[in-house]
């Protein structure tokens, strides 16, 4: 086999950090808070925690174990491993979406990063631009004006006009730590880089957090409390629950912040031992990354925000999973005293949070290639990286209204997420067999998966996916696809992206093809006709 086949992790604790920095990104910072102020702060809670009962957790569980038992068949790639899991090619080509999902979200999800860390520059050099002592609609033009400004919204092109914006300078940075850490592998790369990042981000967030419970509402704000905060994110609005938008959002937000159909996980486990525990280490993954979205992200951003601003512009400044952060967020920094230190200290938090996440995104198209076209590490990472500055140059360049990274975003960071998971959750439970994927999972385990969950896996998590996939489609995409097919530039510009978008598929299926040919020449199972050999 090719090289990846002796990659392994440095520890176990590396690769549960591992996992759980791939899960905690900018969706626990940025989508989570939009996504609760939005649908209602406490009503959304109650569908988030039955999706992450019903859906993250057992469908994580059984994406480790898939895993896990295709690295021990000499796979590491999602189109490999679903093929095995799935017994034919059917599955091996559904497998592209697990390629696809990272690689596609990293085209956008650099981008991101690099705002963060432009912000973090700004806040230590004296602030973005915002006076405290300024009517709250002159503030939030003056957030706004200075986002639109980085993010190149005016016109395509424009962060590359007039010898180019200071943020492509900081993308270019961003660009290269992704590339270098990536290249350096599993343990000396992702693994470290998760081990420094996590507690840091663990203790900068404990520390603002400590700062926003403490608030009091300076005067001429709402008057609104922490604890009315606290009130709006816990106490539900059970009106909101007849929504079923609320539900969709709820269960979005696990499936993206989690990294459950991501492609991300099934690649991680493929490193593991037979007798590494993907029980204890998946359910760890995902409590680890419910700290930073609920206790740290949800806490932080929320509370502080209806402290400054109320409620009501809370939840009008949403508009999208960026905006609270990056909108709101800042007026709240610039009446902090000590808001400059904060604001950086907030975010570097999602920088950091953003490159453990982004890494992973790399890793799976990586081992991919080399699996499937027989390269080397060194071959392999140019290839990967290439393709990945391809596509950040892409979305770089056509910034207007940021039609390319929202067309990512819903098709491959939230729909094809949602296919991918029911495409596992069917081949774990039904294909390969739910009492012999439980099995499968037992295997060195230090804690057994409770018995309620064999029901849930076979029968109630893929009825439910069903259900939130039929119910995206039914409220999502038609208003996605009016926007696809209509005229204008921001249609012109979606299209483009989804021409970006086929060409990745169709290179990624060919791709597949000679792996398949490779691997049925050297001899591996790879229709899944007999169990793991070792």
């Amino acid at each position: 086999m090719s090289k990846p086949a002796t990659q392994q992790w440095g520890s176990r604790l590396g690769v549960i950090l591992a996992v759980a920095g791939s899960a905690v990104g900018l969706g626990n910072f940025l989508r989570f808070p939009g996504n609760a102020a939005e649908n209602g702060g406490g009503a959304f809670m109650i569908p988030y925690f039955l999706a992450l009962l019903f859906l993250g957790i057992p469908i994580g569980w059984a994406e480790w174990t898939m895993g896990r038992y295709g690295g021990r068949k000499g796979f590491h790639g999602a189109p490999a491993i679903l093929g095995v899991w799935c017994k034919g090619p059917i599955g091996r080509y559904l497998g592209v979406l697990g390629v696809l999902i990272p690689l596609g979200v990293y085209f956008y999800y650099v981008l991101i990063e690099s705002w963060c860390l432009y912000y973090v520059v700004q806040y230590l050099g004296g602030g973005i631009g915002i006076d405290a002592k300024a009517p709250i609609d002159a503030q939030v033009a003056a957030t706004r004006s200075f986002f639109d400004q980085v993010t190149g919204t005016q016109a395509n092109g424009s962060l590359l006009a007039n010898g180019g914006h200071p943020i492509v300078w900081t993308f270019l940075i961003t660009a290269a730590l992704n590339i270098w850490f990536v290249f350096r592998g599993l343990s000396k790369g992702i693994e470290t880089v998760c081990k420094y990042a996590m507690p840091v981000m663990a203790v900068l967030g404990l520390v603002i957090l400590v700062r926003v419970l403490t608030l009091t509402p300076p005067e001429g704000t709402t008057g609104q409390t922490v604890a009315d905060g606290l009130g709006f994110l816990w106490n539900p609005q059970f009106e909101k629950l007849t929504n079923f938008k609320t539900w969709l959002a709820a269960a979005g937000q696990i499936f993206f912040s989690l990294s459950v159909g991501f492609g991300v996980i099934i690649n991680y486990a493929s490193y593991m031992k037979k007798q590494d525990d993907v029980v204890l280490s998946g359910l760890t993954a995902s409590a680890t990354n419910e700290f930073f979205e609920v206790a740290l992200g949800g806490l932080i951003t929320i509370t502080a925000s209806v402290v400054f601003v109320g409620i009501a512009l809370t939840m009008q400044g949403t508009g999208g999973s960026m905006s609270l952060g990056f909108k709101t967020l800042p007026m709240v920094f610039a009446q902090m005293p000590g808001g400059n230190f904060f604001g950086a200290a907030f975010f570097l938090i999602l920088f950091l949070a953003a490159i453990t996440s982004s890494l992973s995104m790399l890793q799976p198209t990586k081992a991919f290639l080399e699996e499937s076209l027989g390269v080397g590490r060194g071959a392999s990472t140019a290839i990967v990286t290439a393709w990945g500055l391809v596509g950040n140059c892409f979305v770089l360049w056509h910034s207007r209204n940021l039609v390319a990274l929202n067309t990512i975003d819903f098709w491959v960071g939230t729909f094809f997420i949602l296919v991918v998971a029911l495409v596992q959750i069917v081949a774990f439970g039904w294909i390969f067999g739910v009492d012999r994927g439980l099995e499968q999972a037992h295997l060195g385990a230090n804690m057994r998966i409770p018995g309620m969950f064999r029901t849930v896996i076979k029968y109630v998590a893929p009825l439910y996916l069903l259900v939130v996939l039929i119910g995206f489609c039914t409220n999502n995409v038609p208003n996605e696809l009016e926007s696809l097919f209509g005229e204008g530039d921001d249609a012109a510009d979606a299209r483009k992206t989804w021409v970006l978008l086929l060409a990745t598929i169709f290179a990624i299926a060919a791709i597949t093809w000679v792996g398949a040919k490779r691997w049925r020449a050297q001899g591996l199972d790879l229709d899944g006709q007999h169990p793991a050999a070792d």
